[in-house]
């Protein structure tokens, strides 16, 4: 059975129309493709936010390009600014909730990195764990839909 040479297999398409084999199972054919040698089809480039029809045309989207408010992008928007971050650890036996006071260097979808502006000491948090975060200071947060009037 696993010696046999690869045979390709060729399917129909239809609806009990023509190419409808009822011995499989009630289930349609496949028309037979030709198919070229060496042929590599790739489907267009759609960029994010575009939409692409069924028949696979590109709509390419004007609307202006906003960061949506996630956490992380309103973490991004405060880079460079010292704070108090909480996290909890579930099942830890020596402690269950941790505070790291630091600066703000990075922000991604599933980590924050602060560093410790005395020590130079960085710490990777990860988003699982982060419950919030205090700051001193007035943050930067533009609000994805907001009218310009409501962003600071």
């Amino acid at each position: 059975m696993f010696n046999q040479p690869y045979q390709p297999v060729t399917y129909k398409i239809g609806n009990g129309g023509p190419g409808y084999d009822p011995r499989n199972m009630g289930m349609p054919s496949m028309p037979m493709m030709p198919m070229m040698p060496n042929t590599t089809i790739v489907p267009p480039e759609v960029s994010s936010g575009s939409v692409m029809t069924p028949g696979g045309a590109v709509i390419q989207q004007t609307l202006p390009f906003t960061e949506q408010s996630f956490i992380e992008n309103i973490l991004r928007l405060n880079l460079g600014k010292i704070g108090t971050f909480y996290a909890t650890y579930e099942g830890n036996r020596e402690w269950n909730a941790k505070i790291f006071k630091g600066v703000l260097e990075a922000a991604g979808r599933d980590h924050i990195i602060i560093s410790d502006p005395n020590t130079g000491q960085r710490t990777i948090i990860l988003m699982v764990n982060f419950d919030y975060a205090t700051f001193d200071e007035p943050l930067n947060y533009e609000y994805p839909y907001a009218p310009p009037s409501a962003r600071r």
